[in-house]
């Protein structure tokens, strides 16, 4: 399931494309096969033992193009250990809404973007959010949960103050956002026939695609789609010299990376 437009995002082959909050690298996995010189962090241990797995499974399978390239690497969004203007792309898909200081977390952004360098932010979109907070407290208020809710004028006001341009944005995941408040209803923790069939109709989308479900989605995304997402630029500057790359000096890696 991906939330990131990767045409939007302008992925091409070869560039340096860093995952922050990676997860279990949904997104990863699909710069990967898009011929990105991948980076993915995450802090956890098991999100970063399992996108290396994946990450390896795809390499083994040749589905990479020749280039691609891969790392995982376990890393604090707040002290990103990357140089200045080394990446060239930025994904940092449902992260900011867990970081309490998430100010920092885009001044890093910034830092470690070319000039010129494109970022994709995605958070829970605000009224979808705000159903399920009202319906259920466990559903946000544990260890690592969400800690705040992102209008889209805010998101962007707080990207543009750490010097990014917001541009183009868009809403994704419309059929996500009933199961939430579904499973929020009857108890995020609660085993629920109901929530039990609509998961099977989730999963059934997410693997099959079918026609009816994407015009469906399409029609009511930019209702009810659970993810707000936008794209923000660093602006292009002649002073700054951007040829150090995120896998090292002269954009060659420090660390044993997997190549196709």
């Amino acid at each position: 399931m991906l939330t990131v437009d990767y045409d939007l995002l302008d992925l091409r082959p070869g560039m340096t494309v860093l995952d922050l909050g990676c997860g279990e690298g949904r997104h990863a996995f699909e710069a990967y096969r898009r011929g990105g010189r991948v980076v993915a962090v995450d802090w956890g241990r098991h999100e970063v033992e399992t996108t290396k797995r994946w990450l390896g499974a795809i390499a083994e399978a040749g589905e990479a193009p020749e280039g691609a390239r891969y790392e995982v690497v376990r890393g604090d969004l707040l002290h990103l250990p990357f140089p200045d203007a080394s990446v060239d792309r930025v994904m940092a898909s449902e992260v900011l809404e867990h970081i309490p200081d998430d100010a920092t977390a885009m001044r890093e952004i910034f830092r470690v973007l070319k000039p010129g360098g494109r970022a994709v932010v995605t958070v829970p979109r605000y009224g979808p959010e705000r159903v399920c907070w009202a319906l259920s407290d466990a559903y946000h208020a544990n260890e690592g949960g969400h800690i705040r809710i992102y209008r889209g004028d805010v998101l962007r006001a707080r990207l543009a103050t750490a010097g990014l341009t917001p541009g183009r944005s868009h809403h994704a995941h419309a059929l996500h956002a009933p199961f939430w408040w579904l499973k929020c209803a009857v108890g995020v923790e609660k085993d629920s026939a109901l929530v039990r069939a609509y998961h099977r109709l989730l999963v059934w989308d997410l693997t099959t695609r079918p026609l009816v479900t994407r015009l469906v989605e399409k029609v009511l995304d930019p209702l009810i789609g659970k993810s707000f997402v936008v794209y923000a630029d660093k602006p292009a500057t002649s002073a700054t010299d951007a040829r150090t790359g995120a896998f090292g000096v002269a954009e060659e890696p420090e660390r044993s990376a997997a190549t196709r």
